[in-house]
């Protein structure tokens, strides 16, 4: 007999994530993902707002999509079921690396090794990014945790927010991201566009420059630090329009960071509601409305009644 998938107000869609039980192979896996996400970065043609180097939800885990290579395409794929790193390639060959316990150092060797066996010559840039305190990856025997449940966890949190997340994205009809996953930030994201390019943000890096282009709502979740002590879902808007972090968003759970500028609405609190879905829903559609508003967007030309 076949049994019925969980829906997304399941309990368990959305399973219990402290971050101090699993901060160290949160870390890890930051940096393994931040490895693979560096060699698609080298061999994929560039996309506005780095869309090109993005990390996407699976069946299985995070998939980088196909690479090109030459007149080819490989992917990698973290599998969260079978705890493995899986490369495929479009001329029949394959690698598969154990995830389990190891430094980054040696996870970095194995990675490319598996690469250069399979015909795939790449180098990257070997400093991670938008973390503190970086270490290259080569040199990293710091950061060596992997528990399989908690990354289990994590990948199941990430199906049942890019399913909403997704849903969301529907009845926008201007210049949307996909549901993605950003390895630098370590979150999943999606985006809105109003079609206006924003003012230059003085003294600000090409990755900043080039993500904030235009004028942008996002929304996303990430599994928390920098002063977030735990999982949450967030909403911004850039430029920050005069007045946002006043807004009365929903759920009543739901607030503003002013360090962040960001409102955010923690993963408890999304957990814990009787409709998980109806409340990352409604924290989605009224942040997003708060913005538009306030930046006069043109929603009528922009959303699908």
């Amino acid at each position: 007999m076949r049994s019925n998938p969980p829906s997304s107000n399941d309990a368990s869609s959305w399973p219990e994530l402290p971050l101090a039980a699993w901060q160290d192979t949160y870390s890890t896996l930051h940096m393994w993902t931040q490895i693979v996400g560096k060699v698609r970065l080298a061999l994929t043609p560039k996309v506005n707002h780095w869309w090109e180097v993005a990390l996407y939800v699976t069946a299985r885990g995070l998939a980088s999509s196909a690479i090109p290579y030459g007149d080819r395409v490989f992917d990698v794929e973290f599998d969260f079921i079978d705890h493995t790193l899986d490369i495929r390639t479009s001329w029949g060959t394959s690698k598969t690396i154990a995830l389990k316990p190891r430094s980054v150092a040696e996870f970095y060797s194995e990675f490319m090794s598996a690469l250069e066996s399979l015909g795939i010559a790449v180098k990257i840039w070997t400093m991670p990014q938008e973390v503190p305190n970086p270490i290259r990856f080569e040199l990293d025997t710091q950061h060596a945790s992997y528990d399989p449940e908690y990354a289990h966890r994590f990948w199941q949190i990430l199906i049942s927010s890019h399913n909403i997340f997704y849903q969301f994205r529907t009845r926008f009809i201007g210049k949307d991201s996909p549901v993605h996953f950003f390895w630098g930030s370590f979150d999943l994201a999606v985006s809105r566009f109003s079609g206006r390019r924003a003012p230059e943000r003085p003294g600000a890096d090409p990755v900043t420059r080039e993500a904030y282009s235009h004028e942008v709502i996002s929304a996303g979740f990430w599994p928390g630090g920098s002063g977030v002590n735990g999982a949450a879902f967030y909403a911004y808007a850039a430029p920050e329009p005069n007045g946002f972090a006043e807004q009365k968003v929903k759920p009543a759970a739901a607030f503003y960071h002013p360090q962040l500028r960001e409102f955010l609405l923690m993963y408890d609190d999304v957990r814990r509601a009787s409709s998980p879905r109806q409340a990352l829903l409604d924290f989605l559609e009224s942040t997003y409305e708060a913005g538009a508003n306030l930046a006069k967007w043109n929603r009528k030309e922009l959303e699908r009644s």
